[in-house]
């Protein structure tokens, strides 16, 4: 009886918890305040996806006014029409891939600005031409933007992966969401500079005298301008140092590792020969092995699925909004229209869209994230994408018949914005760069984006060549892609609140803490329990 209860006492003295022993410059980087470095990196890395988004979004702003300047019916053929819209897609795949495996590979700081230097000399080159015979205006228009959307493409795994691995555990989501909402800024300022722009020339005396040959400014001054925000940040990109993750990880240098942040969390990091030890033992195993395959393979799935049918509605939606929109009338016909006047109501429909549904949304997200979950937030998104699509699809005659019935058709498209963007449009992003192990996250981010871009590829070669007259079945398709994301969704993890290295699994280095114990956190995330 009395070694019974001598067994108990010493039971409930010595009951351990496994707790994972966190690496201490990655661990202040998960504990630290915020501090002015992580709103510094926010918008040196959010000028980068504005840039992204001017660049994608403002060719659907000027495609028309092409048609009009170089061809004689005033329409783009087809087969430019679908190059036009298509080629920065396919530069972005690439894009995504390569310099997303070289992030991993040589630093994200170094080809970070390798992307950003891509990205202005594109946009510059954009708006020039050897010619102005149609063909070759177009040729050239498609040669750089090609180019420009492998710049892009970089920028996408980069971005997300630098504001993972500076933010803190309890507000990462918030940053790496108000860096993607930079997204809904430029498209904004693709609509507000092709307003500006095309306000200024249709009101001069030179337009009215020779109105083809004014407008052909136009196109060429938008597509420069995209060089404007990507140049303002080049400096600060180059003075960021390496992520610590990449530094102490990757590379195994955590002296390095602790001085580059001790430089911008203005702290002391101590370096322990166990640390030392702890990183020279961790699987090292690539995106091809089993062992990758059995720990992540449907993580990847999912990333990607549901990143692939995201990009179909998302982009069929941005970049056809005048197409569906025409359907119901909102526009005149373009060929009775002054050029730059047609360009003008384009530019301004978008902009009222992205303001009343795109831009709330970003903002939502960065405001609920961390609150709610990235799981959550995106199953409710593809969820409500899916009801407001049914309902643009459902009664389309009546919208098409009663023009008294277009403001609640614009409401309604603009609330599929708002739910894209507080919902998958910015969790796709944000969770292929906390799911993953370091030294192959940039890789796996890469990976997911190209899958996207690749069903951005699919929206517009169905509009292009099938879509045109057939809104309402396109709509539906786009609800059944959202069903689809609904049912990916599902196979991925929630990431709220962990540290990277605990979603990961890449410390595998465990320490037994007695419970109670000081500086252990009891809403922490334990691995398991023991009794001795």
């Amino acid at each position: 009886m009395f070694y019974r209860m001598l067994n108990v006492v010493t039971s409930a003295r010595y009951e351990t918890r496994r707790v994972r022993k966190q690496i201490n410059v990655l661990q202040a980087l998960d504990v630290a305040k915020t501090q002015l470095y992580h709103f510094t990196t926010i918008v040196i890395a959010g000028m980068g996806f504005f840039t992204d988004a001017y660049d994608l979004f403002s060719i659907s702003l000027i495609t028309d006014l092409l048609g009009r300047i170089y061809y004689s019916d005033g329409k783009l053929p087809t087969d430019a029409a679908l190059a036009l819209n298509c080629i920065a897609f396919v530069g972005t795949v690439i894009g995504q891939i390569f310099f997303g495996w070289l992030g991993d590979r040589m630093g994200r700081k170094y080809i970070y600005g390798v992307t950003l230097k891509l990205m202005v000399l594109c946009s510059l080159a954009s708006g020039l031409s050897f010619s102005h015979k149609p063909k070759d205006v177009i040729a050239t228009l498609c040669f750089f933007r090609f180019w420009l959307g492998i710049g892009i493409g970089g920028d996408y795994p980069l971005s997300a992966t630098i504001m993972s691995e500076y933010a803190n555990k309890k507000t990462r989501g918030t940053f790496i969401a108000a860096v993607f909402a930079m997204q809904g800024l430029g498209n904004l300022a693709a609509g507000a500079v092709v307003l500006i722009i095309s306000a200024k020339f249709k009101n001069t005396p030179a337009y009215k005298a020779d109105e083809f040959g004014q407008a052909d400014y136009v196109w060429r001054i938008v597509l420069m301008f995209g060089a404007v925000p990507a140049l303002l940040t080049y400096y600060w990109r180059m003075k960021m140092p390496e992520t610590a993750r990449y530094t102490a990880l990757i590379a195994k240098n955590l002296k390095q590792a602790a001085s580059d942040m001790t430089s911008v969390l203005d702290i002391e990091i101590p370096i322990e020969k166990e640390e030392m030890d702890a990183i020279g033992r961790q699987d090292e195993f690539g995106l091809f092995s089993m062992e990758f395959f059995h720990r992540h393979g449907r993580e990847l799935l999912g990333t990607t699925m549901c990143w692939l049918v995201l990009d179909i509605v998302f982009y069929s939606l941005n970049l056809f909004m005048k197409d569906i929109f025409n359907g119901i009338g909102w526009f005149d016909d373009g060929t009775n229209m002054d050029p730059l006047e047609q360009t003008y109501k384009i530019a301004r429909t978008q902009a009222i869209i992205t303001l009343s549904g795109t831009l709330p949304g970003y903002f939502f997200t960065v405001a609920f994230i961390d609150k709610l979950g990235r799981i959550r937030i995106q199953l409710v998104g593809f969820t409500m994408m899916t009801i407001f699509i049914l309902g643009l699809a459902g009664p389309y005659n009546y919208w098409h018949d009663n023009k008294k019935a277009h403001i609640g058709f614009a409401i309604m498209y603009a609330s599929i914005f708002f739910f894209a963007n507080f919902g998958p449009n910015s969790t796709t992003f944000i969770l292929p760069t906390e799911i993953f192990p370091t030294r192959l996250r940039s890789t796996c981010h890469g990976i997911s984006g190209a899958v996207g871009k690749i069903g951005a590829i699919i929206g517009v070669v169905w509009f292009v060549l099938y879509g045109q007259g057939r809104t309402q079945k396109s709509l539906l398709m786009l609800a059944g892609c959202n069903l689809i994301g609904v049912m990916f969704t599902l196979a991925l993890p929630e990431s709220k609140g962990m540290s990277l290295e605990d979603i990961t699994g890449e410390i595998d280095e465990v320490q037994e803490v007695p419970i109670g114990s000081p500086g252990i956190d009891d809403g922490a995330e334990f691995i398991h329990s023991v009794v001795f």
